[in-house]
């Protein structure tokens, strides 16, 4: 479909335009300690919310990890502090995302190298530098129906969302150049 097509059909029927559900934010450290501690501070200063701690899934003896030793820390954004941290960070990788990294369901996610290249956040030599994922969530209203506890019902296959929806929901709400 065009895409004059689709904003069309979202006009018509707003139940089919897509609205962003989350976006998870990750650092993952690799140790556990010291250098976890900061990572979390730096994703509480960026997001405002006190990051969860991941365990490691299986031992790997050559980077020194053990199962159940907590190896990242992460948060989860919805609603206006999900859109804020993202008009935060697109400009980081200079509004461009490329059409590999939506997945075919419209999610998508990119990595930013160094936290201190965000608008308003000044490097600190204590805390150090560290890169993290942002992965974006994108749904339609009456997604619902598959995650709730009673009657859960499938998606009909016309109402899930596109790889090309999603480009263009991105396009027209954050500016985002797709690559």
């Amino acid at each position: 479909m065009l895409e004059d097509e689709i904003r069309k059909m979202w006009e018509e029927n707003p139940t089919l335009k897509p609205k962003i559900e989350k976006v998870v934010v990750n650092i993952s450290v690799g140790k556990s300690g010291e250098p976890l501690e900061k990572a979390s501070k730096v994703l509480k200063q960026l997001t405002g919310q006190t990051p969860c701690k991941r365990k490691a899934k299986k031992t790997i003896r050559d980077f020194g990890i053990r199962k159940g030793e907590p190896i990242s820390c992460i948060v989860t954004l919805r609603k206006q502090k999900a859109i804020e941290f993202l008009k935060k960070v697109l400009p980081v990788i200079d509004n461009k995302i490329s059409k590999e990294q939506f997945d075919k369901y419209g999610n998508f996610s990119f990595g930013i190298k160094e936290h201190i290249e965000i608008s308003g956040v000044k490097y600190d030599p204590d805390i150090g530098i560290f890169g993290m994922d942002v992965c974006v969530s994108l749904s339609r209203p009456g997604y619902r129906v598959k995650n709730r506890r009673k009657r859960k019902a499938e998606i009909g296959v016309r109402h899930i969302l596109t790889p090309q929806e999603a480009m263009i929901f991105v396009k027209d709400n954050f500016g985002v150049e797709i690559v």
